[in-house]
């Protein structure tokens, strides 16, 4: 795992001062590759790498170039797949110089330009320069498990792993965009190809780009495409399914470095442990924080598994003193980001990075296999109870009931009578779109000071994440739900917290559930065969009967949370005051203090549960309080 920059002459060369900046802008992803430095320049280009070495750790130093120089690439990831692609590459004529699977992509994208990608398997995003043509290609992975940013600033095309490389160029001209900062307050993140910057974007995952005679292209080269159409059932399904993630367990065991896993209460990460130690023995190093409250502590369970395989197993204990580690959280994203599992992702990846440099986790099998019951449950309950409302008569009597039925903020959202209701009421996308978002759309807007749009569906942001709901129309409604999770959820929230929060400490992890053979194949199994009587994760669950321990299989879903609440109303009460009320700076011009005020003060006095808004607001003020963003939200709050 690495991290990667670059600025690229869109016309004619780059300017001395931009080209000359690439050694800072490299740099500032020092933490991403802690083991060592690279930059290469013309007058065209110019590419910077940090190295963490995990293969080939003598020779796999970049940007490395092809056999004449005519081709140089920087790369973030893994392939694991690398030693086929090479041999195939070798019987073609190629000249490989290192072992290292940076040097395959590079001959790969010499011999068959963009459609080397659909080739590699595992994570990535690289660039390749074209020395000759004066042209730069870029990929990343299928599902962004590694990430990419872009933008063209003064006359030249920048990318990098993270935005803070961009910053660092003489270039940079920052600016918010309101209208992403709208649908973060609602989601909690942000939407590729979107960011809290106006003209910073995110490459989206299966995606490519080609900078051309200064025209920049993007296009998809990766979808799920095939749904409900196994045949398979029963035993012989789950012996498909486990042998399918065994194969893609053992492909990410390569590594010259200590390797361990991440382990939770879950079915998920035992499952992955398990198959690790089949493969490895005894032994395996695993990892799992938890804090003082029950409600989110799997330390208890994550030790039957430990002790089912013998691993070296190492627990913490997270204390609430969360504003020793605030400002790296928050540094760590580059924009706001308002998952509060950041915090124990943050501290399970620090103790893990003292065992091991490389850790496997069981991200992926609840959006492939249908495990959030919080979100599916209820959407496969509401697409049949659409068909026993009469018409627009019966969709208006279940909407007025829905919004004046008693509301229990004991109860999920999504498992509220009052919700369920309202969603009957919905077109199913919005009814998707209406589960997803953190906090309701109107609350997100109030924020801002702004009124409720009349018609919630005219917003960009419901666009992009009903789009790709609406994509898979044939499918069934939890499977479209899955596949919208996919698209969204996933990329957005999910895979940016394990790589922020992961690569803060120089770790690399690996996903093997999100392998695209698992993720392909978990797709065509119809939904009633992966949740039946709406079980959620049945065939996951029924394999794991037969691997970890019974009570493991048995128990629910817990989700690897935060008690946010308690701490926004208790011991970090007097930080959130002076984070979004006393500190100086735009964010608070931006915001209608007066009214977060009122939610704090509920909030504080149990009169009602504000902890998610109220998390969200303060790390959009937490964000705003870098020296490093300030003109940017200053050219925000005067537009």
């Amino acid at each position: 795992m690495c991290g990667i920059c670059g600025v690229v002459a869109m016309d004619d060369v780059l300017d001395p001062g931009v080209r000359g900046a690439i050694g800072r802008m490299t740099a500032t992803l020092q933490h991403r590759g802690p083991d060592g430095q690279g930059v290469f320049s013309d007058p065209v280009a110019a590419l910077g790498h940090r190295r963490l070495a995990i293969i080939d750790r003598e020779g796999g130093a970049q940007p490395i170039s092809n056999e004449d120089g005519s081709y140089w690439i920087v790369f973030n990831g893994e392939i694991y797949n690398h030693r086929a692609l090479r041999a195939r590459l070798i019987a073609r004529g190629h000249v490989f110089r290192t072992t290292s699977d940076t040097e395959a992509i590079v001959h790969a994208y010499e011999e068959y330009g963009a459609d080397c990608v659909p080739m590699l398997e595992g994570m990535f995003a690289f660039a390749v320069y074209d020395v000759r043509n004066r042209e730069v290609f870029i990929a990343r992975d299928r599902l962004g498990k590694k990430p990419l940013f872009y933008a063209q600033l003064g006359g030249a095309l920048h990318f990098a792993s993270e935005i803070k490389a961009l910053r660092a160029s003489p270039a940079w001209n920052p600016a918010v965009d309101l209208t992403e900062l709208e649908g973060y307050l609602s989601l909690g993140y942000f939407l590729a190809p979107g960011t809290i910057y106006r003209h910073v974007r995110t490459l989206p995952p299966a995606h490519w780009l080609r900078l051309r005679g200064g025209r920049v292209e993007v296009r998809r080269y990766w979808d799920v495409e095939r749904f409900d159409d196994h045949p398979g059932a029963g035993a012989a399904l789950e012996r498909e399914i486990e042998e399918t993630l065994q194969t893609c367990v053992v492909d990410r065991l390569e590594s010259e470095v200590p390797l361990g896993a991440f382990l939770s209460g879950g079915i998920d990460s035992g499952l992955v442990v398990s198959m690790m130690a089949e493969a490895l023995g005894p032994g395996v190093t695993t990892t799992t924080v938890g804090f003082g409250e029950a409600a989110h502590n799997e330390i208890a369970a994550a030790g039957l598994t430990a002790s089912r395989f013998a691993t070296r197993h190492h627990t913490e204990i997270i204390q609430p003193a969360l504003t020793s580690v605030l400002d790296a959280i928050v540094d760590g994203f580059d924009q706001p980001f308002a998952d509060a599992s950041a915090v124990p992702t943050y501290h399970v990846a620090a103790m893990a990075r003292r065992h091991v440099t490389v850790a496997l986790s069981g991200d992926g099998g609840d959006e492939a296999f249908g495990g959030y019951s919080f979100r599916y449950v209820p959407h496969a309950l509401e697409s049949m109870a659409r068909s026993f409302v009469p018409g627009a008569p019966g969709r208006f009597a279940a909407a007025w009931l829905g919004e004046r039925w008693p509301r229990s903020p004991q109860m999920p959202k999504a498992l509220r009578l009052g919700t369920l209701l309202e969603n009957i009421a919905r077109d199913p996308a919005a009814a998707y779109y209406a589960d997803l978002c953190m906090v309701k759309p109107h609350q997100a807007r109030r924020l801002l000071g702004l009124a409720p749009l009349r018609d919630p569906s005219a917003s960009s942001v419901y666009e992009a994440v009903t789009a790709p709901y609406r994509r898979c129309a044939s499918a069934s409604a939890t499977q479209r739900a899955q596949y919208a999770d996919l698209n969204v959820y996933l990329p957005n929230d999910v895979l940016v917290k394990v790589d922020r929060m992961t690569m803060q400490h120089g770790l690399e992890v690996r996903c093997p559930l999100l392998d695209h053979r698992v993720v392909e194949l978990a797709f065509r199994i119809p939904a009633h065969r992966k949740m039946p009587r709406l079980r959620p994760k049945h065939l996951l669950r029924q394999i794991a009967s037969r691997r970890l321990p019974a009570e493991l299989a048995r128990l629910p879903k817990r989700g690897f949370s935060a008690p946010i609440g308690e701490w926004i109303a208790g011991p970090c009460a007097e930080q959130f005051e002076a984070d979004v009320f006393l500190a100086s700076g735009a964010v608070r011009s931006l915001i209608d203090a007066a009214h977060v005020r009122k939610l704090f003060d509920d909030h504080r006095t149990g009169r009602a549960d504000h902890a998610q808004l109220l998390w969200t607001v303060w790390m959009l003020a937490r964000w705003g309080s870098m020296a490093s963003v300030a003109p940017a939200l200053r050219a925000a709050a005067v537009a």
